[in-house]
């Protein structure tokens, strides 16, 4: 027991303790690294035929389906690509598209399923474009 009370006893103690401490330190971290980086595998994703058919489905109704759209405005084709690029920058979350209806250039932005939706739109674009123009779904002829 006297041992124990002396001071260089106790100072390889702590040391001893110490390095205990690291070394558990170390071996968990590299346990725990082993492990992190150790995640591989493969997935393989089993899915019906028919879900490709309706995709197909989905995209081609889309593309045929009609949108309320806005005109922000036309002119030759270098003034309409110059709107376009403005349109672009001012709205970046907008699709814009250059429309060739003769004998103009028309830039028009965005698809919007309902009147509703295209309305408050239209109010944020009038702000920047006063001249734009909200347009009417065509209709088919089908």
């Amino acid at each position: 027991m006297i041992l124990k009370k002396l001071p260089l006893y106790m100072w390889l103690t702590h040391q001893f303790n110490k390095s205990m401490k690291t070394t558990y330190y170390i071996a968990f971290l590299s346990f725990s690294i082993t492990f992190a980086t150790a995640q591989q595998g493969d997935i393989k994703i089993e899915q019906d035929a028919k879900i490709v058919d309706l995709l197909d489905i989905y995209k081609l109704y889309n593309e045929s389906s009609e949108y309320y759209r806005i005109q922000v405005g036309f002119g030759s084709f270098a003034k309409a690509q110059r709107i376009k690029s403005e349109v672009e920058i001012d709205f970046p979350n907008m699709s814009s598209k250059i429309d060739f209806d003769s004998p103009t250039y028309r830039v028009r932005v965005g698809r919007f399923k309902t009147k509703l939706e295209a309305e408050r739109k239209f109010k944020e674009v009038r702000e920047k474009y006063p001249d734009a123009m909200l347009l009417k779904p065509k209709k088919s002829t089908n």
